[in-house]
């Protein structure tokens, strides 16, 4: 990951980054990259979920189905 060695972002940093973008895109394009923007992180938030919800329900049914097993009989 490159960003693991920036560091934590400071204000100064978050200022700078914000008044590239709005050079970039522009005062009329920002709201639309905003949107965007929180949209992905939505959908993003939803799959993390879902993938914990399937990961957490197949091991749940790993262990009730290692439970109900009877030991064998000698």
């Amino acid at each position: 990951m490159v960003f693991a060695f920036l560091g934590p972002i400071g204000w100064n940093e978050l200022v700078i980054i914000l008044v590239i973008v709005l050079i970039i895109f522009g005062p009329r394009r920002l709201p639309d990259f905003a949107d965007a923007m929180g949209k992905s992180i939505k959908k993003f938030r939803q799959a993390t979920r879902e993938a914990r919800d399937e990961l957490e329900e197949a091991t749940t049914e790993k262990r009730s189905d290692a439970g109900n097993d009877k030991p064998r009989q000698q």
